[in-house]
């Protein structure tokens, strides 16, 4: 098997991780509120932050370069955290992987006044007719619309924002800065908030938080080993393989049902999520290749972005 298909099977691999976590995001969403899954989560994040932080090869301090920009991917990381735990642990996974999907599509757009990116038309189509299917997928209308489905879609904004910051600014900023400011961010807001919401946790529970924790860093390494292993381009695309994932663990573990509307709506978005990224594959379609290198997941900060595991293995994830 060459490197691409090596490539191919890693990302499969880590977005099968990824599709875990979230499903135990699920799981404990059902007895405990999102604030205090995050604080946990991000309190077992810290140790292996800290051995990311004292293998860091960059000198200078945690001082960030650009503290407005940093600001922002802050507060876009801290409200994707608290958004998307809340829509995994209401909404049916597929429906939540189905919006959330739309994040590179909104990354495109935003490339456009951040990165001075320039969309042609047929990108252009290519988002409009992707948002057209996240439409189909809440079909406002038809179905009574529920917070769920509103926090999914501030989670695939947020993911956005904080994903495109990253690209203004990461060839600038020192990796432990970009992952150590949303994490005490995090783990300080939720932190205000648990007095109000704590529900005693058994030593059971809190082993499955510490379980979500270690699997979004593995995640995380998996699909770095991907993008060293593989072109972009190859391993982009395996993102979308979480909806299959969703659908098992759905139907098994939740008894959930994917409807024919999601069904559809998920296929749009997909596929007009491939074109772009195949688009951008293409030499000289991209200066920047935000969405090539962005993962349709949330980043809710309890855990590294590949990004910046790949900087700190001095690599870029568009390289081999």
């Amino acid at each position: 098997m060459g490197p691409n298909g090596k490539g191919a099977l890693l990302a499969l691999l880590a977005f099968g991780i990824y599709a875990t976590h979230d499903s135990v995001v699920k799981f404990m969403g059902a007895g405990y509120s999102p604030f205090q899954l995050i604080f946990f989560s991000v309190l077992f994040g810290f140790p292996l932050a800290l051995g990311m932080m004292m293998r860091d090869p960059n000198p200078g301090t945690l001082l960030p370069v650009h503290p407005w920009w940093m600001a922002l991917r802050t507060g876009a990381a801290v409200l994707t955290g608290i958004t998307a735990f809340y829509a995994f642990s209401v909404l049916p996974l597929a429906q939540v992987y189905a919006i959330v999907f739309a994040t590179p599509l909104i990354i495109t757009i935003l490339a456009i006044p951040v990165l001075g990116e320039t969309v042609r038309i047929r990108r252009w189509l290519a988002v409009l007719v992707g948002l057209g299917g996240v439409l189909v997928v809440i079909r406002p209308g038809q179905a009574e619309l529920e917070w769920g489905h509103l926090a999914a879609l501030v989670a695939a904004f947020g993911g956005a924002v904080a994903s495109i910051i990253v690209r203004k600014i990461g060839s600038e900023e020192r990796p432990v800065v970009l992952l150590i400011y949303p994490m005490v961010a995090n783990f300080v807001v939720v932190a205000v908030a648990l007095p109000f919401v704590y529900v005693p946790m058994p030593i059971e529970d809190l082993g499955l938080v510490a379980l979500m924790s270690v699997l979004g860093w593995i995640g995380g390494v998996v699909i770095i080993a991907a993008y060293k292993t593989a072109e972009a381009v190859i391993v982009a695309p395996m993102q979308y393989s979480q909806i299959i994932w969703a659908i098992i663990f759905g139907y098994f573990f939740f008894g959930e049902t994917i409807d024919l509307q999601t069904a559809i709506g998920a296929s749009i978005i997909i596929a007009s999520g491939l074109y772009i990224v195949l688009r951008e594959g293409r030499s000289g379609a991209s200066a920047h290749r935000p969405v090539l290198t962005a993962k349709s997941r949330p980043d809710a900060s309890t855990g590294p972005r590949p990004t910046l595991l790949a900087r700190m293995a001095r690599m870029r994830p568009d390289e081999r």
